[in-house]
C-alpha cells in the first residue's frame, strides 16, 4: 500500500472520521438508490422494453460485472505507487466524475426512440454506471480496513456508514415516489432524469468531501508487500477465505430479498394498495430500526460478538416475514399499515447485521492476513461487492420472470388485474422470508469469526504488527 502522511491531530480516529466515512456512503447511495430502485421500472413501464427482454439484458450485463469488479479490485491491490490522496481515495476522486455523468445516461427520457436505440441506451448507460460505481464504491469499502485496525472502531465506522446510507434513503427513497408517480399511480419517467441530475450533483459533492477528509492510517509494511501481485492467487485466497465467504453470503441473501421483489413491491403499491406515493417509506421501515442498536452496538458486539448478535436478529426477521403470509394485509390503508409494521419488525431483526455488515468483511481481510500473510483489501472487497452487485442485477431479472409467470404485464402499469396484484403481495412476503432464512444459515453455519476466534486473531495480529 502506498505510504501517506497522517495529518497532525488526526493520528487517532475521531468524530470527523465517522462523519467523513458516513458521507462516502451517502454519496454512493444517492446514485445507487435511484438506479437500484427505478432503473427497471423506467425502462419497462416508461421506455417500453418488455420485461422478459429487459431480464435478458440484465443477465448479459452481469457478464460485464464479472470482469469489471474483480479487475478494478486487482488493479488497486497491484498498485504500490504513492498518491497524494492515498490509493483508495484517488480512485474515488476520479470515479465520482464518471458516476455523475453515467447516472444521467441511465435515465434519458426518450420513450419515442426506436426499440434498438432504447436497448443500446440501456446497455451503455448501465455499463458506464456500473464501472464508475465500482471505481468509487470498491475503494470506499476498502477504506474501512485502512482507517483503523481497532475492531471496535471499525464497528462504529460500519454503523456510521449505515447512517450515511439511511440519510440518502430518507432523502432519495422517501421523496422520489411522491415526485415521480401521478395521481393514477403511473410513472412519470421524465422526472427521473431531473432526479438523476439533482441527486447526482449532491452525491458528487459529498463523495469529494469524503475523499478530502478521510485518513488512511493502516499502512502495509514494505517487507510485507508482495514483490509481484498475483490476481489469481488473490482470487483463490478469497474463495478459500471462509470469513470472507461467510460475510458475503448474508449480504447477498439480504439483497436477494430486497431486489428480488423490488419490482413486485412497486407493482404491489401501484396495483394492490393503489398508493404508489407511499412506497418510498418501505426502505425506511427496514433501516430506521437499525438506529435502535446503533448507540449500543459497540457494547453489544463486545459483550456477545458480531456473529452471535447478528444470528439472533435474523430469527426475528424470519418470524416477521412468516407473519406476512397470514396477517390481514388488505388492499387499503389499514393493510399498508400492517405491512409497514411487519417490515419494521423485520428491520429490527436485521438491525445488528446492518450495523456490522461492513465490519464483518473488514475482519475477513484481517483473517486473510492472519492465515496467509496477504491482505488484498481491494480484491477482497471488490469480490464482496461483485457478488452483491451480481445479486442486485440477477435478482430483479429473476423477479421479473416470476412476475410475468404470475400474470404481470408491464404495459398495464398500475392497472394490473386483481389476481395479479394479489400475487405480487404474496411474492413480496415469500422473497423476504427466503432472504431471512438464508441470512441465518450463512451467519450461523458459514461465517467462522465468533467472539473467541476474533479475540485470538486480534491478539496475534497486534503482536505481528508490533514486531514489523
Amino acid at each position: 500500500m502506498a505510504t501517506t502522511t497522517i495529518p497532525k491531530n488526526r493520528e487517532q480516529v475521531g468524530f470527523l472520521d465517522y462523519v467523513s466515512y458516513a458521507a462516502g456512503d451517502f454519496g454512493c447511495n444517492m446514485a445507487f438508490t435511484l438506479a437500484g430502485s427505478y432503473f427497471t421500472i423506467f425502462f419497462t413501464q416508461y421506455m417500453g422494453i418488455s420485461s422478459l427482454v429487459f431480464a435478458g439484458i440484465m443477465v448479459f450485463l452481469k457478464i460485464w460485472d464479472a470482469v469489471n469488479d474483480p479487475l478494478i479490485g486487482g488493479i488497486m491491490d497491484s498498485t504500490h505507487r504513492e498518491f497524494k490522496r492515498g490509493k483508495f481515495r484517488t480512485f474515488m476522486f476520479y470515479g465520482s466524475f464518471l458516476l455523475f455523468i453515467s447516472g444521467l445516461l441511465c435515465f434519458l427520457p426518450v420513450p419515442g426512440a426506436p426499440d434498438i436505440a432504447k436497448v443500446v441506451l440501456c446497455i451503455v448507460g448501465y455499463m458506464l454506471y456500473d464501472c464508475s460505481y465500482t471505481l468509487v464504491n470498491v475503494p470506499y469499502g476498502s477504506l474501512l480496513a485502512a482507517i483503523t485496525p481497532d475492531p471496535a472502531k471499525r464497528t462504529m465506522l460500519s454503523s456510521a456508514r449505515q447512517v450515511g446510507s439511511f440519510l440518502a434513503t430518507l432523502i432519495a427513497g422517501s421523496l422520489l415516489p411522491i415526485i415521480i408517480y401521478d395521481a393514477n399511480n403511473e410513472l412519470m419517467g421524465e422526472r427521473l432524469f431531473i432526479a438523476a441530475l439533482v441527486l447526482g450533483a449532491i452525491g458528487f459533492v459529498v463523495i469529494q468531501f469524503c475523499v478530502g477528509t478521510t485518513v488512511e492510517r493502516v499502512q502495509t509494511a514494505p517487507e510485507a508487500k508482495q514483490e509481484k501481485f498475483n490476481y489469481f492467487a488473490a482470487l483463490n485466497n478469497f474463495i478459500h477465505n471462509r470469513a470472507a465467504i461467510g460475510a458475503t453470503l448474508p449480504a447477498v441473501a439480504m439483497f436477494l430479498g430486497t431486489f428480488g421483489v423490488s419490482n413486485a413491491t412497486q407493482v404491489m403499491f401501484q396495483a394492490y394498495f393503489q398508493n404508489a406515493q407511499v412506497s418510498g417509506f418501505l426502505s425506511l421501515c427496514t433501516q430506521v430500526p437499525m438506529f435502535v442498536f446503533m448507540p449500543f452496538i459497540g457494547k453489544i458486539v463486545s459483550r456477545w460478538g458480531k456473529k452471535e448478535s447478528a444470528v439472533a436478529g435474523t430469527l426475528v426477521s424470519i418470524a416477521a416475514a412468516a407473519l406476512m403470509f397470514v396477517a390481514p394485509i388488505t388492499p387499503d390503508n389499514a393493510g399498508v399499515a400492517v405491512f409497514f409494521i411487519l417490515m419494521i419488525i423485520y428491520g429490527l431483526g436485521l438491525g445488528i447485521f446492518m450495523c456490522t455488515m461492513y465490519a464483518l468483511i473488514a475482519d475477513a481481510i484481517d483473517y486473510s492476513e492472519w492465515k496467509t500473510g496477504r491482505r488484498d483489501e481491494g480484491t477482497t472487497y471488490s469480490l464482496y461487492v461483485f457478488f452483491r452487485k451480481l445479486t442486485n442485477g440477477l435478482a430483479p431479472s429473476l423477479g421479473l420472470v416470476i412476475m410475468v409467470w404470475l400474470g404481470y404485464n408491464e404495459a398495464l402499469g398500475a392497472a394490473q388485474p386483481v389476481d395479479v396484484a394479489l400475487n405480487m403481495r404474496y411474492m413480496v412476503a415469500g422473497g423476504y422470508l427466503v432472504a431471512a432464512v438464508l441470512e441465518f444459515i450463512s451467519l450461523k453455519f458459514i461465517y467462522n469469526l465468533d467472539k473467541k476466534t476474533m479475540d485470538e486473531m486480534e491478539a496475534d495480529l497486534a503482536k505481528k504488527h508490533a514486531e514489523a
